[in-house]
C-alpha cells in the first residue's frame, strides 16, 4: 500500500471531508476516487477516530498519514509519551531515583526535571535516543523534545515510510528514520554507528495469530534476549510492557540491572509498565507509581519491594472505629497494580478497613487534598453493618448511587441488585465489612 496519496492536498481534503463517514462504504465505493488512495485514506481516518483524545497534537494536524489502524490503537498517549521523555532527560542528567524526597512529605511531586512541562522542556543536545520498535512514531515524537537526536526505526516498511512523512509534517526535528528487523546479534549493524545513551523498546505484544500477550517472552521482539547486547551499546534500556504483565514476574526476568519499574497511570487507567534498566546497576529495583501522566504536579508513589514488606499497615478495629472517620481513600488503579498496601498506610498515616480489603480511613481535611493525587477521596456519611437490616436501610436511604463489593462473597451486580439501587454519582455505597456510604469530596 501507498503511503503517499498522489494529490497530498486532496488526499488530506478527502481525509476531513469524510472523517464522520462509514468507512466500510468508502472502501466498497473506492472506485469513485480514482485519484485517492482510498486504503490508506480509510485507515487514516479510522486512526484519527482513535487519536483524537489520545494525542491530540498530532489530530491537530489533517496531513498526517497513517498506513494501518492497529498502530494507533497500540501507540504511546501524548500523555505517557510525555513521561517517557521527561524520564529519559532525568536519566541522561544522571539523578538516580532516591524515592524519599518524593514521598516524605506525602505530596505530589513531578517526575521531570525543570521545567515540569514537557511540552517546553530544556532540551539536552547531547542526549541520543534510540527507538529500536518505532511504530507510529508518538514516542521518537516526544523524545525529539528532549533529546539532541532520535534514531527511530521500525520493521515495517510502510510505518516507517510514514513516520518519515509524518515527523517532516510536524516539524520535529532531529529523528532519522530507519526500517531495519531487530534481532539478536543485529543491533550494533542496525544502529549505523549512532551511538545512544538510551535505547527504547516498545515490544509487539501481539502472538502470530493476533491474540494479546502479557508474558514479557511472548513479546516480539525478544526483550530477553536482546538486554544485555543493548546494554552492551547504551548505558540504560527503556522497555514498555502491558499494564496487565506481573511485577514481580518481570523484574525478575529481567535481572539485576532493573533499575526502575514504574507504574504510569494518565486518566484514571493503568496504562502501561516501563522497565528501566541500568547496565552499572545491581541492587534492588525501585517501583516507581505514577498516578497521573497528563499532569505536571502527578502523585508519584516509589518504594522498594524490602519497604514493602517491612512497612506495617495499621487497621481499624471495628464498626465504631470505622464510622468515627471522616473520610474513605480508594487508590488509583496504578497504585493498586504496584502492591505498596502497607506502605499507603504507614506514609499517609491512614487506616486499612482490612488485611485484604485494600479501602482506607482517615479523618484529617488537610489530607484529603494530598491523598486525591493518588486516587479517590471521598466523605463517609455513615457506616452501616454488612447484613440484611442494614442492606435494606442503605437502599432505601439513597435509591441511587454507584457501589462497588470489595472483598465479600458476592459482585458488585449482585450487591447492586440487593441494595435496589440504581446508578448514580451523587453517592457511592462500597461493600466490605461494612457498609460505607460516601459522596465525593470536591477540589478546586
Amino acid at each position: 500500500m501507498s503511503t503517499q496519496a498522489t494529490a497530498p492536498d486532496k488526499f488530506t481534503e478527502f481525509v476531513l471531508e469524510h472523517e464522520n463517514d462509514d468507512t466500510a462504504r468508502l472502501l466498497l465505493s473506492k472506485g469513485r476516487w480514482k485519484d485517492v488512495d482510498i486504503d490508506l485514506a480509510v485507515n487514516t481516518i479510522l486512526s484519527r477516530r482513535k487519536l483524537r483524545d489520545k494525542v491530540p497534537a498530532w489530530y491537530s494536524h489533517a496531513g498526517l498519514v497513517y498506513p494501518a489502524k492497529l498502530s494507533a490503537e497500540q501507540c504511546s498517549s501524548q500523555d505517557t509519551a510525555g513521561y517517557k521523555a521527561g524520564l529519559a532527560l532525568r536519566l541522561h542528567r544522571g539523578q538516580a531515583e532516591n524515592c524519599s524526597h518524593l514521598h516524605r512529605s506525602s505530596r505530589a511531586v513531578s517526575i521531570l526535571d525543570a521545567p515540569e512541562d514537557w511540552n517546553n522542556p530544556l532540551p539536552a543536545p547531547d542526549l541520543h535516543i534510540a527507538d529500536l520498535t518505532g511504530g507510529l512514531g508518538v514516542d521518537s515524537w516526544a523524545f525529539s523534545k528532549v533529546a539532541g537526536s532520535v534514531f527511530y526505526n521500525e520493521m515495517d516498511p510502510a510505518l516507517a515510510h510514514a513516520a518519515r512523512h509524518n515527523f517532516l509534517t510536524l516539524g520535529a526535528s532531529g529523528i532519522s528514520v530507519h526500517n531495519s528487523t531487530l534481532s539478536p546479534g543485529s543491533a550494533a549493524e542496525l544502529l549505523e554507528g549512532f551511538r545512544p545513551g538510551i535505547i527504547f523498546l516498545d515490544p509487539a505484544r501481539r502472538a502470530d495469530d493476533g491474540k494479546k500477550v502479557f508474558m514479557i517472552e511472548d513479546c516480539r521482539p525478544d526483550v530477553l534476549g536482546l538486554k544485555d547486547e543493548l546494554l552492551d551499546i547504551s548505558k540504560y534500556l527503556m522497555v514498555k510492557l502491558s499494564p496487565m504483565a506481573d511485577i514481580s514476574m518481570v523484574t525478575e526476568k529481567l535481572g539485576r540491572q532493573c533499575r526502575e519499574l514504574h507504574v504510569v497511570a494518565s486518566g484514571g487507567e493503568c496504562k502501561e509498565l516501563l522497565a528501566v534498566l541500568d547496565r552499572d546497576f545491581g541492587g534492588e529495583c525501585r517501583i516507581v507509581v505514577c498516578s497521573d501522566a497528563g499532569r505536571a504536579d502527578r502523585g508519584i508513589f516509589s518504594f522498594t519491594r524490602t519497604e514493602e514488606r517491612s512497612a506495617s499497615a495499621s487497621f481499624i478495629s471495628g464498626k465504631d472505629e470505622a464510622a468515627g472517620h471522616a473520610f474513605l481513600f480508594e487508590p488509583g488503579k496504578a497504585l493498586m497494580k504496584s502492591g505498596a498496601f502497607n506502605l499507603i498506610s504507614s506514609r499517609f498515616g491512614i487506616k486499612k478497613i482490612s488485611r485484604s480489603t485494600h479501602l482506607y480511613l482517615f479523618s484529617e481535611e488537610t489530607l484529603a487534598a494530598t491523598l486525591k493525587d493518588y486516587g479517590k477521596v471521598f466523605r463517609i456519611l455513615e457506616v452501616l453493618p454488612m447484613n440484611g437490616r442494614g442492606i435494606r436501610l442503605a437502599g432505601e436511604k439513597y435509591p441511587e448511587a454507584e457501589v462497588s463489593a470489595r472483598n465479600i462473597r458476592m459482585s458488585s451486580d449482585l450487591l447492586r441488585k440487593k441494595l435496589g439501587t440504581r446508578p448514580g454519582d451523587r453517592y457511592h455505597i462500597f461493600g466490605a465489612e461494612y457498609l460505607f456510604v460516601t459522596s465525593k469530596m470536591k477540589f478546586l
